[in-house]
């Protein structure tokens, strides 16, 4: 009951933060100066963003305590972390080309940072095949993680492509240097956003952990019933 109400608190959260980034994007803040209302995309690509490279690094973190313990409360999590990731860095994909066509006339450019979070997708996409595509659980787990750290260098060399490469995108938003940077009204929106995406994220996450368990849990139940 405890970590029900806990989950319903959770929910309720996100609902009401997801609320506030949006009347901050929407609403609150004004125009830019040069794509008007177009950049607004902004405040639902940057948080998806963001997220999807920390839900990498979640994978990360839950397969090396796989490789190292052998822990399935690690597994687990890393592949909870996988499926929700990879809804994030779709979504990633999906309002990248939408935000750099009116401003840059393609849907797609070879930019850096672009490329690489394709690459991300690809090894969430790689991920998630290697954990359906083994029967024996044991093989799965322990092939999925090596791809899970492995792939990880992807996401330090991603969140640096702008700073190390000319790319067509801005310098960045945040921690960025002294000429980067945006007006407070539009910084606090995406702030806000950022924050309401990572408690989606975190939200999606425990529910996929409790999802993952009660599969296993069915798993074993029917082993034990099929050798009687």
């Amino acid at each position: 009951m405890k970590k029900n109400s806990s989950m319903t608190a959770h929910a309720i959260l996100t609902l009401v933060w997801i609320v506030v980034a949006l009347y901050l994007a929407l609403i609150y803040t004004p125009n830019e100066a040069n794509q008007g209302n177009v950049y607004r995309i902004m405040y639902l690509h940057v948080p998806t963003a963001w997220v999807a490279l920390l839900a990498y690094f979640v994978i990360f973190l839950g397969s090396v305590g796989y490789l190292w313990k052998r822990s399935e409360s690690a597994d687990a999590l890393a592949l909870a972390s996988g499926e929700v990731g990879f809804v994030f860095c779709s979504s990633v994909l999906i309002t990248g080309p939408l935000w750099a066509k009116p401003i840059w006339g393609v849907w797609w450019a070879w930019d850096p940072r672009l490329t690489l979070t394709f690459v991300l997708w690809l090894l969430f996409v790689a991920y998630l095949l290697v954990r359906s595509f083994f029967i024996n659980p044991g093989r799965a787990a322990l092939l999925s993680a090596v791809v899970g750290i492995i792939g990880f260098v992807d996401v330090p060399i991603d969140y640096m492509s702008i700073r190390w490469w000319r790319t067509q995108h801005p310098q960045p938003v945040i921690m960025g240097g002294p000429d980067s940077g945006l007006p407070p009204k539009m910084l606090l929106a995406l702030l806000v956003s950022i924050g309401a995406f990572m408690c989606l994220y975190f939200l999606l996450l425990r529910q996929g952990i409790a999802l993952i368990r009660l599969r296993r849990e069915t798993a074993r139940l029917r082993r034990e019933l099929a050798m009687g």
